[in-house]
């Protein structure tokens, strides 16, 4: 990464930092002050040593030593006031970094999650926005402190002592080339590390939630050798930035000795030959030795500038994804009068950068109240066609429409009040029972819960639980069985009382035994609302009141059960498919 790139990378956080510019500003010249507060102590010394000292006249000594005492008292006071300042700030920053980056993924449409790791997102949002935290904190600041304190230190030595100057000067140019050179390694190795620890979060992650696949399959040493070799990979990376680090570090701490023996060395000459006093001499050592800090820091802060130009740039990798799913400019109301109709017409539909339609001109009509089941093939698109209703994706071709409204002019908020989704595999939070269903309508009571759960025939397990509502279900809801986490997440569908209800498969993952339970709450949940069921199993196509079959992305028979059964070849061959599933699954 160049200068000019990592510059441009550090500018993006200038929204973040100008609300909180005065006290950054204030933090600096805090720290500025203590450094001109150190600068002042070699002059003052040198005053002692040639006036009084040299004079030998001990009456202004206390004055000039109370001098000392008040620039370090100083010195030591716009430090602590500097992390007063800064401390707030700081964290401020990180926080509203993190909060924009998490609700920006919020609005990013389903196509993006598919494509990015989670623990890339993860480590984006946590180790790369603590490196900013600290840039902005410490090594920012000082790079631009340290930098000042350099040039103006080396004023004073020039003020001092041309010849100790030049001598200064000599010494701190090759620590200026080396680490301008070993910044630009620096930053390829911090851009390749951070990356692979978002591969390893990544593995991490997947190991903790499939734990129990793992286990059952007897495969944890196999993740656990693809984790070993991603932490070696991480492991040599880092070890590649001590190396160059240490040659850094070496250049910075013997340029630095070696000009302060130079320094010694002309100076002795020059008191010798009486061009210089000893007061200059050892003044001009102390400068040189104040200022080995910030010399020594300025490698490893350009080498910090370079870290957060990479966590930036990758913070805005995310932030910069277009969010294409969006509320229309002006949206239109739903009819007060509406029934939840749904329509799809000449609806295509195609991934992004594909040029494959997945669905190829699908016209149906779902009437109000009524069920309607999509059978088909896998990949023939009845999952891509129920996420276009709640408007997961966006149609390329035709629309979608509820109560005779395109649902891309609707509010995102409208459409999703009027329209709920339960999803083959039920997600549920690590969260009480009540916040789980509650998500599906923020604010409702829990007599509205409760209802939920009534018409999911989730209410009797739900009270025999420890703490009832209260009871928390842990990470995915894997403590409980897989019709009791189907029934929790029919309730959380319902209990905004949606007027459109779209179901992807919600009993593939059951057993035939726990299928039942769930095939009984769902007779409950269709009833009076307009429904869309993906279904694979013949008992999920006879809760409908139609059956729409699609292949190759398109519709190709619709009808009652009863009526496929008896007029399409086609359907009978598919249901027999899942006739035989289903016994081997209950076998």
């Amino acid at each position: 990464m160049d200068r000019a790139t990592t510059l441009g990378a550090i500018r993006r956080l200038s929204p973040y930092l100008r609300p909180v510019r005065g006290r950054l500003i204030g933090s600096a010249a805090a720290v500025l002050a203590s450094m001109v507060c150190g600068l002042a102590i070699p002059v003052v010394i040198q005053q002692i040593l040639d006036g009084p000292v040299a004079a030998r006249d001990t009456g202004p000594l206390p004055w000039l030593v109370l001098a000392v005492a008040a620039l370090g008292a100083g010195e030591a006071l716009m430090f602590y006031l500097r992390r007063r300042l800064i401390a707030g700030p700081s964290t401020l920053v990180e926080a509203r970094m993190r909060a924009d980056l998490y609700a920006h993924l919020q609005r990013l449409p389903i196509s993006f999650h598919d494509r990015w790791q989670s623990g890339q997102l993860l480590s984006r949002a946590m180790s790369d926005l603590t490196t900013v935290r600290h840039f902005v904190a410490f090594s920012g600041i000082f790079l631009v402190v340290n930098s000042i304190t350099l040039v103006l230190g080396m004023g004073l030595m020039f003020v001092l002592s041309p010849v100790l100057g030049v001598v200064t000067l000599v010494c701190a140019l090759p620590l200026v080339l080396i680490s301008s050179l070993y910044e630009s390694q620096y930053a390829v190795l911090t851009r390749r590390a951070q990356d692979q620890v978002g591969d390893l979060a990544t593995t991490v992650e997947e190991s903790v939630l499939g734990i129990r696949v793992l286990k059952a399959f007897g495969r944890g040493a196999h993740l656990g050798k693809r984790f070993a070799a991603q932490a070696r990979e991480l492991r040599a990376t880092e070890l590649q930035k001590v190396r160059r680090l240490a040659v850094l570090w070496a250049a910075i701490i013997v340029l630095p000795e070696a000009g302060i023996a130079a320094q010694l060395l002309f100076g002795t000459f020059g008191i010798v030959d009486g061009s210089m006093s000893v007061g200059t001499v050892v003044a001009g050592i102390t400068v040189a030795s104040y200022l080995r800090w910030p010399t020594d820091s300025i490698g490893w802060l350009l080498a910090e500038a370079n870290k957060v130009a990479t966590a930036v740039t990758r913070y805005w990798e995310v932030r910069d994804a277009p969010v294409t799913i969006t509320d229309p400019a002006a949206p239109r109301p739903l009819p007060a009068s509406g029934v939840g109709a749904v329509l799809f017409d000449g609806v295509r539909f195609a991934h992004p950068g594909s040029d494959d339609e997945v669905l190829r001109g699908v016209d149906l009509a779902v009437r109000p109240g009524e069920t309607v089941a999509l059978v088909g093939p896998t990949g023939s698109g009845k999952s891509t066609l129920t996420g276009l209703v709640p408007r997961l994706a966006d149609v390329t071709g035709g629309r979608v429409s509820v109560d005779g409204v395109d649902v891309r002019e609707l509010a995102l908020a409208d459409l999703r009040t009027v329209v709920a989704m339960a999803f083959e595999e039920p997600v549920l939070f690590s969260a009480s029972v009540r916040e789980n269903v509650a998500l599906g309508a923020p604010g409702v009571s829990d007599e509205q819960v409760r209802v939920a759960l009534r018409i999911a025939q989730a209410e009797d397990f739900v009270d025999r639980l420890p703490w009832g509502l209260d009871t928390r279900i842990g990470e995915e809801g894997l403590s409980l069985s897989g019709g009791q986490r189907q029934r929790l997440a029919l309730a959380r569908a319902v209990v905004g009382a949606p007027k459109v209800l779209v179901l992807d498969d919600p009993l593939s993952a059951l057993d035939v035994h726990t299928e039942a339970e769930v095939e009984h709450a769902l007779r409950s949940v269709l009833a009076g609302v307009t429904a869309i069921v993906v279904a694979h199993r013949p008992s999920t196509v006879q809760l409908a009141d139609r059956v729409a079959m699609l292949d190759g992305g398109r519709i190709v028979a619709v009808g009652t059960h009863s009526q496929l059964l008896a007029e399409n070849p086609d359907y009978r061959a598919l249901l027999s498919t899942s006739d035989d599933d289903r016994a081997e699954v209950g076998s």
